[in-house]
């Protein structure tokens, strides 16, 4: 409670460790709250739930209540799940595909991502789980980070058209990126004028948290 009390004034670190995928990891209080950070980013909670609440809330929480099947490409400490549980009462099957078991293993410790009783953990490359599902769900949530380098399968044509079949009609593909240069700026921009899709229209929610641009996708029918 001290901890939690004096991290209103500075950051309190509370655990630290390093994996061979996600390399430093630190689980933080800030501002009264565990916060699960890399280096030089942001993982899940503080900023990061902030974004994509954000995104959920653009695409409607009423609408998503509805839904059957979310896919979450990249858990990390699982604060998108945490959102779409308890405040937009999601209470379908949610599957978390995640490549580093360090990561889920802090996440089951600080932050109860095993308590979430509608989840089911991956532990597999997203670009592998991707090609091997044979599921279709309502909403797709990308959110992939090495530290601050985003791989760039995510953005190439073949992963991007695989995710639009796997969508169910009326689907949502959310979609988080980071941008801290003018390449990765010309990148969203690429990809954005390079998706040709007449039954999907395309949209972003511009630098939210100064470096990060949402970009979601809905199928129409």
């Amino acid at each position: 409670m001290i901890k939690k009390i004096l991290s209103y004034l500075i950051p309190v670190k509370i655990f630290e460790t390093k994996s061979s995928i996600s390399h430093s990891i630190e689980v933080t209080w800030a501002n009264g709250e565990l916060v699960l950070d890399s280096k030089n980013a942001n993982y899940s909670y503080g900023s990061l739930q902030r974004i994509l609440r954000l995104g959920l809330k653009s695409i409607g929480f009423e609408k998503i209540v509805k839904m059957e099947r979310i896919l979450i490409l990249g858990v990390a400490g699982g604060s998108v799940i945490k959102t779409l549980v308890d405040e937009v009462k999601f209470k379908g099957k949610l599957t978390g595909v995640e490549i580093d078991p360090e990561i889920i293993h802090i996440a089951n410790t600080y932050f109860k991502l095993n308590e979430v009783e509608n989840l089911e953990i991956v532990i597999d490359d997203a670009f592998e789980f991707v090609l091997k599902t044979k599921e279709k769900y309502d909403l797709i949530i990308i959110d992939i980070f090495q530290d601050t380098t985003m791989p760039y399968f995510l953005f190439e044509t073949f992963f991007t058209n695989r995710l639009c079949y796997l969508l169910k009609s009326k689907g949502f593909i959310l979609f988080n990126t980071m941008i801290l240069n003018d390449d990765q700026n010309s990148r969203n921009k690429k990809y954005i004028t390079d998706f040709v899709h007449p039954q999907f229209k395309i949209r972003t929610i511009p630098r939210i948290e100064i470096h990060n641009e949402l970009i979601v996708i809905e199928k129409l029918a």
